[in-house]
């Protein structure tokens, strides 16, 4: 690889770890490093980001593996297919034929590259995924890919229903308000690692079920103090509730442009001022990294560190750490609205889920199984 290369992974260095730059330097072709370098300068989140430098280097390395070769530009219509029927496979075929599926030798070549880690075939969203990058990036370099093709198509939806693997949850079970308080709890001490704590699992849960990206990059020029509302609406001169309004940066559901804005109620806020007093915070992350002497650093938390801090608090709660993760929030959140009664169109507001059927998805079935909808027979 030459300099200039080189230099295309150094600019990538704000958004990628050192390992995987070298795993890149070592995988991936120039234009592929410019492409990333484009992505990095459009404004690609860095999670986003690591996943298709991730899935780019896969391919790759799959392509060496089962071809020989790197990845060609356009790739041929039997390389895709090879890839689909590498990775979607029947396992109880491969029990009597040990050809069906990926060769023994690629796998085992993958394996020993760290790529691999299954020993069964991919998840059907994954291969969708791959092959949804490579034909974007077909699309960037002006090249005319093989994706579209009714071979292609057909080979992957029948590999699909073949496959009929059940979807799986981001996180074993809910973070629901009951599990909520319990973590809660453990932040009951006046730490300052419990004061940002509390305040960011409030925060999360309340605003919708955030997710640990949105919260991790949450600075105080997305917070807005709103007017208070009353706690009891029947009772609106009684007692006032802290009311403030945080804006929404880009997901990977909504563009950069959207502007939108979910509002936040009464402990959430209380808990958020408390924290921002504390740590000295009126500009930049909200959520920062506490070192073990309690020092407050300048940058924001890592996401993938709000994911660790849930475990940490789950098992300090006598929770199995193993059943909950952070989406257990953005989960748990529409499991307690739906407890509560409220409509799932109300409820999608605050989470600001697209989809109904996905957003429906996150309503455990333990919730229906006591409600009315599964009694009608």
């Amino acid at each position: 690889m030459t300099s200039s290369d080189n230099f295309a992974i150094d600019a990538l260095a704000g958004f990628l770890p050192l390992a995987a730059r070298d795993r890149l330097a070592e995988t991936l072709t120039a234009a592929e490093i410019d492409t990333l370098t484009h992505l990095a300068k459009a404004g690609t989140g860095p999670n986003s980001l690591r996943a298709l430098a991730s899935d780019l280097g896969y391919l790759e390395a799959w392509a060496r593996a089962a071809n020989g070769v790197p990845l060609a530009w356009p790739a041929a219509e039997a390389t895709v297919l090879r890839f689909i029927a590498h990775h979607l496979w029947d396992a109880a075929e491969h029990e009597r034929n040990a050809e069906h599926g990926m060769p023994e030798a690629v796998a085992a070549t993958l394996r020993a590259e760290g790529r691999l880690k299954s020993d069964g075939p991919h998840a059907p969203a994954t291969v969708r995924r791959r092959l949804a990058l490579w034909s974007s990036l077909h699309r960037w370099r002006g090249l005319e890919g093989p994706f579209a093709s009714p071979s292609v198509r057909n080979a992957l939806r029948l590999a699909i229903r073949a496959a009929d693997r059940p979807r799986t949850r981001k996180s074993a079970s809910a973070i629901t308000r009951d599990v909520l308080d319990r973590l809660l709890a453990t932040c009951a001490r006046s730490r300052v690692i419990d004061v940002r704590d509390r305040a960011l699992l409030l925060l999360a849960f309340g605003s919708g079920g955030r997710r640990r990206s949105e919260i991790a990059r949450l600075k105080v020029e997305d917070l807005e103090e709103r007017d208070a509302v009353a706690a009891d609406p029947d009772a609106p001169k009684g007692e006032k509730l802290p009311v403030m309004a945080i804006r929404l940066r880009r997901t990977k559901t909504s563009s950069t442009d959207a502007g939108e804005s979910v509002l936040v109620v009464g402990r959430p806020v209380e808990a958020l001022r408390v924290w921002l007093a504390l740590a000295k915070i009126d500009a930049g992350a909200v959520f920062r990294p506490i070192d073990k002497w309690g020092n407050i650093g300048a940058a924001a938390v890592d996401p993938q560190s709000v994911n660790v801090m849930i475990k940490s608090r789950c098992a300090a709660a006598g929770l199995d750490p193993g059943e909950f993760s952070a989406h257990g929030l953005r989960s748990g959140y529409l499991t307690e609205a739906a407890r509560a009664g409220v409509p799932l169109p109300e409820a999608m507001q605050q989470s600001r889920h697209r989809s109904v059927q996905q957003a429906a998805r996150y309503y455990n079935e333990g919730e229906i199984a006591r409600g009315r909808a599964a009694r009608l027979a």
